[in-house]
């Protein structure tokens, strides 16, 4: 009988925990994030940004750092709303990750060549565009493969887990197989064994692959339009408007413009829409 209630009393323990826990991460989730800024004396902005994908948000072992186009971003969208680029902080997201996180409190933001479409913006908001996009597919030089119009059953083709980039293909090439992984790195790994014959996202994360690997191409021109924007928690519009006024600061200043060259120096700005 004692062990019984012993039992029994670990167990509301351990309920109880689980409930605030959860209670917790909500609260967290749910805390104003422009008034936790307004009234912190060295307030901080957390950004959910990628670590494996080269140009955009990559770590530099020698340096200690994620580095990259979103992570500059997010500095200069953080200098704009506290007055200093020190007070961003970044956690590291996958694809799979990075909306758990968010809506968790975790992170408050998300920077992570995050691609706008209706079935995100059913679980986030997100910040006007800062960089357009579009699907593409990444290819030995020696591939016979010249555009997504040449897939066939006899192809495979490497996506990543939680990207929209596995749904399109399925979209336009429904013939072909599609094997997903949990990053970039591991699919492009994948290609280089022979486990595929293409991967495939957007062109500008495709790119930062062949800068660092040559002897790979993009077969034809992108099949899509991905725009990339800032995803924020719902219930967070206040943040967002802030988000999206700091984007206007920074395009407006030229500080967008300087960002764009140093991380694509030999491509034109797009036009943002």
């Amino acid at each position: 009988m004692k062990k019984s209630i012993r039992l029994l009393g670990l167990f509301l323990t351990a309920f109880v925990l689980v409930v605030l826990s959860g209670c917790t991460a909500g609260a967290v989730a749910n805390q104003n994030i422009v008034e936790r800024v307004e009234e912190t004396e060295n307030p901080t902005l957390i950004w959910g940004v990628k670590a494996d994908t080269n140009l955009f948000g990559l770590y530099n072992i020698a340096e200690g750092e994620i580095q990259g186009f979103d992570v500059d971003i997010a500095k200069a969208l953080t200098e704009e709303m506290t007055g200093d680029a020190s007070n961003a902080e970044f956690v590291e997201v996958t694809s799979k990750t990075r909306i758990p996180l968010l809506k968790n409190g975790n992170i408050d933001a998300i920077i992570a060549t995050m691609t706008v479409n209706e079935e995100r913006k059913k679980q986030v908001n997100f910040s006007d565009v800062y960089f357009a996009a579009g699907q593409s597919l990444l290819v030995p030089e020696d591939s016979d493969l010249n555009g997504v119009e040449d897939l066939t059953s006899e192809h495979t083709v490497l996506a990543v887990k939680g990207s929209t980039s596995a749904q399109n293909i399925r979209e336009h090439s429904p013939e072909a197989e599609v094997l997903e992984f949990e990053n970039y790195s591991e699919a492009f790994t994948a290609l280089q064994s022979g486990q595929g014959d293409a991967v495939t996202t957007d062109n500008a994360i495709l790119l930062g692959i062949i800068a660092q690997n040559p002897g790979y191409r993009l077969a034809g021109d992108p099949f899509t339009y991905e725009p990339y924007a800032i995803a924020i928690n719902k219930g967070q519009e206040p943040f967002r408007d802030e988000v999206n006024e700091a984007l206007d600061a920074i395009i407006e200043n030229g500080t967008y413009a300087e960002l764009y060259h140093k991380w694509f120096p030999e491509e034109e700005i797009p036009d943002l829409g």
